[in-house]
């Protein structure tokens, strides 16, 4: 379950920071501060995500 959620977390966390640095981009806040923020984010929710999908995935074992 440990190598499946570290995956799913280099995944989830990439394209969850990139989702979040276009939407600040998108809105015009293209300084540092933002970008960095929205990397947080990213990262921050890619932790749910991961603990969700992964344990959808072992269900399907």
């Amino acid at each position: 379950m440990v190598r499946i959620s570290l995956l799913i977390f280099t995944i989830a966390s990439t394209t969850l920071m990139g989702i979040a640095i276009i939407v600040v981009l998108s809105a015009g806040l293209g300084t540092a501060k933002p970008i960095i923020y929205a990397v947080i984010v990213g990262l921050v929710l890619a932790v749910p995500v991961t603990w969700i999908v992964a344990k959808k995935i072992a269900e399907m074992r």
